[in-house]
């Protein structure tokens, strides 16, 4: 049995986030956490909320042995990017993207 949870809209860049979530892919979710909050990037505080919650929805779901929860996949795509403009000399202007992300975290028993 699985438990999901899933995050939208998140305002990181897909490119680092994905470089966290590949620290704790396939791990143990205790370790997984331990992982997430020694980290120093801010998408590890995400998602160690996002695990602390596909955990939660494991326990309200029933499942067995919360313990024996392994992170089985955890994706990031590319969400929408807010398009801003910043004004530059001589009256010019320049995009600024700030991208977005969804993330998604499955959780299965080893």
């Amino acid at each position: 049995m699985e438990a999901r949870a899933q995050l939208r809209y998140a305002r990181l860049s897909p490119r680092k986030t994905r470089l966290v979530v590949d620290m704790v892919r396939g791990k143990g979710v205790q370790e997984a956490l331990n992982i997430l909050n020694f980290s120093p990037q801010k998408a590890a505080g995400v998602v160690s909320k996002l695990v602390s919650s596909a955990v939660a929805n494991a326990e309200q779901k029933g499942i067995a042995d919360v313990d024996r929860l392994v992170v089985a996949t955890i994706t990031v795509d590319q969400g929408p990017a807010l398009k801003r403009f910043m004004p530059r000399a001589q009256g010019r202007a320049t995009k600024i993207r700030k991208p977005t992300s969804h993330i998604t975290v499955v959780l299965n028993e080893k």
